[in-house]
């Protein structure tokens, strides 16, 4: 299939449906952990199209949406320093906080500029070199490397101004949290296609070997969905539980070696603070010693703050896949995405935006 349209045939959709149907002998829990398989699930319309006995479940997929209320409250403290410009990507601004949001500190007066790239933040730094600039680096493994590169560039360049609130997570680490509680059951992750691009298929490998679940990442198209959805159901149903590639397209093995090298040159593991989670050990990434004056936390004296979750919010357990948008009180009434009360109605991956844009009926 080397052309978009194969990837939307009808007919091969069709006969993935059939294969499906045949393999499912008995409920079977499969979790995305992708927004963007989220919103491709939703948009093509797949859940409907499937057997009553394969449930699909949304989980922590979206890094804007696990971004923690004490993380964004530390965001906007930083927002309203006089001598600071911040810059981030565009899915951070409505996201809101305890008592604000970096859309309305804005309004205030506050200098935020939504830049494309980290390399755009560089820039601003170097183009103000009275004013420090700070870039809200949220992300999973997918961005990482790029801004540990632009972090290693701002230290050969020499640049005094340019500071990284690092908020970046892992997604196995937040897989294992979510076997290990138990809330759900899960009987099979669509790993992560992006993410796998970097880090490769032998970072599940644990999955399938200590929690006898089965893996299989996934593109994004209609049809490379349902065949990893078809790899999952027949490894439950003979009893095997490995970790297989269907997005060969991007993924391989290994993953990608340079940018894993460049992540690890520039970030250590951490503990990190994922909502709806809470603190998992090492599944954060904080900025190396060597290049800590870049870390905005050791620049910035940041007060302890008291971050309180939005009153009726269900994103928490959302996020956990142990509730649906349609769960929450709030859902398509007072929260919407232009008003929005949670991260997951706000982020364009997020589970509650998915549900709101295509399941509302």
């Amino acid at each position: 299939m080397r052309y978009i349209d194969e990837f939307r045939d009808r007919g091969l959709v069709k006969g993935l449906v059939r294969d499906i149907e045949s393999a499912s002998t008995r409920k079977t829990n499969l979790m995305e952990v992708c927004g963007t398989h989220t919103m491709a699930i939703f948009r093509s319309g797949i859940r409907r199209i499937l057997p009553a006995s394969v449930n699909l479940i949304s989980g922590p997929g979206c890094p804007v949406c696990v971004t923690s209320q004490s993380d964004i409250d530390r965001m906007l403290y930083l927002a309203g320093r006089k001598d600071t410009i911040i810059t981030t990507f565009g899915d951070m601004l409505k996201v809101p906080g305890t008592e604000s949001s970096l859309e309305k500190k804005h309004a205030s007066g506050a200098d935020i500029r939504i830049v494309y790239s980290p390399l755009d933040a560089l820039a601003i730094a170097e183009a103000n070199p009275r004013k420090k600039i700070v870039f809200l680096a949220v992300g999973f493994e997918t961005t990482a490397p790029i801004i540990a590169s632009v972090i290693s560039d701002a230290a050969e360049k020499k640049i005094s101004n340019f500071f990284v609130y690092c908020c970046h997570k892992t997604i196995p680490a937040a897989m294992k949290a979510l076997l290990e509680t138990r809330e759900i059951r899960i009987d099979g992750f669509l790993c992560p296609g992006h993410v796998s691009s970097i880090i490769g298929s032998r970072a599940y490998e644990f999955i399938a070997r200590d929690f006898n679940v089965p893996c299989a990442i996934s593109g994004f198209e209609p049809t490379d969905i349902l065949e990893t959805i078809l790899m999952l159901i027949r490894q439950k149903k003979d009893g095997r539980a490995c970790v297989e590639i269907q997005y060969k397209r991007a993924v391989q093995e290994q993953g990608n070696v340079k940018a894993k090298e460049m992540m690890d040159r520039v970030f250590e593991p951490s503990d990190g603070d994922w909502r709806g989670l809470g603190v998992i050990h090492d599944s954060g990434l904080k900025i190396r010693k060597a290049y800590r004056f870049f870390d905005a936390t050791a620049e910035f004296r940041i007060p302890a703050l008291q971050a309180k979750e939005p009153r009726g919010c269900a994103c928490a357990e959302v996020l956990r896949g142990i509730k649906t948008p349609r769960q929450c009180g709030l859902f398509a009434k007072t929260c919407t995405p232009e008003t929005p009360f949670g991260p997951c109605m706000v982020s364009t991956e997020g589970t509650c935006a998915a549900w709101f844009k295509y399941n509302r009926n």
